[in-house]
């Protein structure tokens, strides 16, 4: 098991920043902040999916998961919290947050499906998070010219993505979920999870008017599908995730582990 660490990210949310806060670039802007928008119905989700998985073993397999979930559920509680704030600020923006609305319908839509249902769509988004994260902290220049503070914000999330990255996993396990459900789920989050951040990409490069902007679009396509951007450089970690014997945990969490111990001052340990 896993001693996931709670911390208390020490930076300052409540001063507001631009539409286009990552380094003045539209697209970049526009992305990251769809990510976020994500995020904190997400989090919930994952928290409450991890709860039930645990609840739902028997008595004497939950308990050697207990204090992995207290902790699991410590960060990702933070993680909402914290871009709950980053998001707030963005709606007094202008920018209208639809990623949230359909992940809650369809959280709606979908909540009388079995308990190994929830932990499955909650490991594969965690796989997507995980490859994402360390995507993120190999490539720094993704943030460039970003305000420290939200530079910490999101490397700080990377890195404890790739620390917990196993988890839900875990438990689905645990929970006798078999190869082709987890692989069924999988599929129907990357399909899902991809067209929602598209989405709510284009409705934020509306409103900061850029949309039809050719610099904009050359700038995505730098970002996204060069030969190591963020989605055609992780194609082949997303493949993994099919083979039947995989698990989270033969991806390199070092790069986390190393930006945890380089920046312990931007934190405070609140648990484990």
């Amino acid at each position: 098991m896993t001693d996931l660490v709670v911390r208390r990210l020490l930076i300052d949310l409540n001063t507001p920043f631009p539409g286009r806060w990552n380094g003045g670039d539209a697209f970049r802007s526009a992305f990251f902040s769809a990510l976020s928008m994500s995020f904190p119905v997400g989090e919930q989700y994952f928290i409450d999916s991890v709860r039930a998985g645990l609840k739902a073993l028997p008595e004497s397999e939950g308990g050697r998961f207990a204090r992995e979930v207290q902790g699991f559920v410590g960060q990702e509680a933070t993680h909402r919290r914290l871009h709950g704030l980053f998001n707030g600020h963005l709606e007094r923006l202008g920018y209208r947050n639809q990623i949230e609305r359909r992940a809650q319908q369809r959280l709606k839509d979908n909540a009388h499906r079995d308990v190994r249902i929830h932990v499955a769509a909650t490991a594969a988004t965690e796989h997507f998070t995980a490859i994402f994260a360390d995507w993120m902290l190999r490539h720094p220049e993704a943030l460039a010219g970003a305000e420290p503070r939200l530079q910490t914000l999101w490397l700080w999330h990377s890195a404890e993505e790739s620390e917990h990255r196993s988890t839900a996993f875990d438990i689905y396990q645990a929970l006798s979920g078999d190869h082709r459900w987890r692989i069924r789920v999988f599929r129907f989050i990357t399909v899902t999870f991809l067209a929602d951040v598209a989405r709510q990409t284009v409705r934020n490069l509306w409103h900061d008017g850029s949309l039809f902007r050719w610099s904009t679009w050359t700038r995505g396509a730098r970002l996204l599908f060069a030969r190591d951007g963020m989605i055609r450089g992780n194609v082949g970690l997303w493949r993994e995730y099919l083979a039947p014997g995989f698990h989270p945990s033969q991806h390199d969490a070092s790069r986390s582990r190393q930006w945890l111990l380089e920046n312990a001052a931007q934190f405070s340990v609140v648990g484990h």
